[in-house]
């Protein structure tokens, strides 16, 4: 049985999870890299860093189904032995005004961001709480501290996983877990790709910064909170957000 430490990266494929995965792999983790549907970024992620000598191990799920969590957090448990850090990063976007939001919307843009972090921490904590020691990390967002207009589905999500966060450190400390999240700002993703240059432009200007953050910057926060360098941090909201927040 491999002795190295195991992170359950959920979204691990594409944008933040993607940095996250390749951050912690050439940290020297067993990543166990979720994705539901991003098989073909996922795969090419798999071989990319295998052929750089770290350890993936694929595993397909959807974060808002309780059945699928379970499957795959017993799967993980079977290949890893055991799950030392989670990171709770799967998310789903939505723009439009509340009175246009359909509740079918509503509700997969809660399930995945929000609900998915309590069905992963449930299922990965029992295993934890055995062992005397893991950490979680939430990857929430700006718009989960400052709120966003026409966004109210993801900012409630995200304020939701805040709450979440700062809640279960303080229900697991005595296990010997550390629970912290991450609130990433304007960062050069998918999510924004669909921006114009003047929506771009604006954001930038309320930067203090005055640049678009990395998926990697955001990584290398996560790699910090799970790390002996962050074994006294705890229900902390770590901003990766240029400065955004703080005005």
């Amino acid at each position: 049985m491999d002795k190295r430490k195991t992170a359950l990266v959920t979204g691990g494929a594409r944008g933040i999870g993607r940095a996250i995965s390749e951050t912690l792999a050439r940290e020297g983790y067993h990543v166990l890299l979720n994705y539901f549907r991003s098989e073909e970024q996922a795969k090419a992620l798999k071989a990319k860093l295998e052929e750089e000598g770290h350890c993936i191990t694929l595993l397909r799920a959807d974060v808002a189904s309780p059945k699928d969590v379970r499957d795959m957090v017993a799967k993980a448990l079977l290949e890893a032995g055991g799950i030392d850090v989670l990171v709770n990063n799967a998310g789903l976007a939505a723009w439009g005004l509340l009175t246009e939001t359909a509740e079918e919307t509503w509700d997969r843009v809660l399930a995945t961001n929000l609900k998915s972090g309590y069905l992963l921490s449930r299922a990965v904590l029992p295993f934890m709480i055995q062992s005397g020691k893991g950490s979680i990390v939430n990857v929430s967002s700006m718009w989960g501290v400052l709120g966003a207009s026409c966004e109210a589905a993801y900012s409630a999500s995200k304020a939701g996983l805040i709450g979440l966060t700062r809640a279960l450190a303080q229900e697991v400390a005595p296990s010997g877990i550390r629970v912290n999240a991450v609130s990433p700002g304007v960062i050069a993703t998918d999510m924004i790709a669909g921006f114009t240059k003047e929506e771009l432009d604006a954001l930038v200007d309320r930067t203090p910064l005055s640049r678009i953050g990395t998926a990697e910057e955001v990584a290398s926060a996560v790699a910090f909170l799970v790390s002996d360098k962050a074994s006294f941090i705890t229900g902390q909201v770590l901003g990766v957000d240029g400065g955004f927040t703080c005005q």
